[in-house]
């Protein structure tokens, strides 16, 4: 995991971003500040939300869903319907980037240890955390960004958008499992070693995010005393170095991207094209916009430039701002984040081959979700 966020690349992106908060105060401090006020809180609530996700992996609860799931599943298909199911749950409270760099090698060796195939899971960790992640607040660090206009709680947020997340969760899945239908048609023996979670701090701490998330409007300062507070107990018992925490937060690339955001966020508010722009737009034409943005810039600062002002239509922006990174590996730092741990777990992913799937995924998912939003009358 550390090295997912860390060497050159990422100190050149820190550069960046650091650059580009000293250029946008410089320039524009009234505009900056707004803009910092704006994409602040996401990322306060994503290191929380690592944090946590951290001290559950270390207690086993990932790797005991693994086992638990290449246990009772009887097929390849129940074995990629669990996971898909996993992917959803872990996505929704721990936000995305959790999902890809932890459960990743808890699939692939999943998928090991029936000795099937492991593209199903490998490929399904990484489309179906981006398509899962509509459900909540803190699933994605766009949702905060994009309805920081609107204040809602994490309630809120689901009884609007759990319909389209869910119609978009299952066509990706779909998706996924005709592209590799193969491989799910093998049986694989279960594994026999079964792994046995502690059931202590990351469960606790994990529960206890999810109803802060659910219940509060501004939950970032309250999950993230939680994150810091379990890993501080660990680290006091020595159960874990600071190094390795350091790593999985990986502080160069969060700063570089908040820069990039607020930089971005600044130029959305002293340009109006952007938010012209989304003022001619339906919803579908907003989704394809956002989604487009997403691939040229990455989803994360799109989101901060078209919402800068607040959109007409900010449930159809989510949508093509979570789906569209699904296209190309530029479109979410999910992409990196998955290759990694993948490659670390010993696998051989294909960006070619989860593109390809990608290309079919994100019109078809998109649509799905546009209609259901429609269907609902969630504006």
């Amino acid at each position: 995991m550390p090295s997912a966020w860390g060497g050159p690349p990422a100190v050149a992106l820190a550069v960046v971003g650091v650059l580009g908060i000293a250029v946008s105060f410089l320039a524009r401090p009234d505009a900056a500040r707004a803009a910092a006020a704006q994409v602040w809180s996401p990322f306060v609530l994503v290191t929380g939300l690592l944090l946590i996700g951290l001290v559950a992996d270390d207690d086993g609860l990932f790797a005991a869903a693994g086992h638990l799931l290449g246990r009772t599943a009887r097929s390849g298909w129940t074995l990629f319907i669990g996971a898909t199911l996993m992917i959803a749950l872990v996505t929704a409270v721990l936000n995305l980037d959790t999902s890809v760099a932890f459960l990743a090698p808890v699939l692939v060796y999943t998928a090991r240890s029936r000795g099937g195939g492991e593209a199903p899971l490998l490929y399904g960790c990484l489309l179906l955390s981006n398509a899962g992640s509509l459900f909540l607040p803190g699933s994605n660090l766009t949702n905060l960004i994009v309805l920081g206009h609107l204040h809602l709680t994490g309630t809120a947020f689901l009884a609007r958008m759990w319909a389209p997340a869910l119609a978009a969760l299952v066509v990706t899945a779909v998706v996924i499992a005709v592209f590799e239908r193969r491989a799910l048609r093998l049986a694989p023996e279960a594994p026999s070693e079964p792994t046995r979670p502690a059931f202590g701090l990351g469960a606790a701490a994990v529960v206890t995010a999810t109803i802060l998330v659910l219940a509060l409007p501004a939950p970032a300062l309250a999950v993230a005393t939680v994150g810091v507070a379990a890993i501080g107990v660990r680290l006091l018992g020595r159960r874990d170095e600071p190094r390795h925490v350091l790593g999985v937060l990986g502080i160069p690339v969060l700063v570089g991207l908040f820069g990039v955001a607020v930089a971005l966020g600044t130029l959305g508010r002293v340009w109006t094209g952007p938010a012209t722009l989304l003022a001619h737009l339906d919803p579908s034409g907003t989704a394809g916009v956002a989604a487009v943005s997403s691939i040229l810039v990455n989803n994360l600062p799109a989101a901060s430039l078209l919402a800068a002002h607040a959109p007409p239509n900010p449930f159809a922006l989510l949508i093509g701002l979570n789906l569209g990174p699904n296209l190309l590996v530029t479109g979410s730092l999910a992409w990196i984040l998955w290759l990694r741990a993948a490659r670390n777990a010993g696998a051989s992913p294909s960006l070619a081959s989860a593109s390809r799937i990608g290309v079919v995924a994100v019109p078809l998912s998109m649509a799905a979700a546009l209609a259901v939003l429609a269907l609902t009358g969630v504006r």
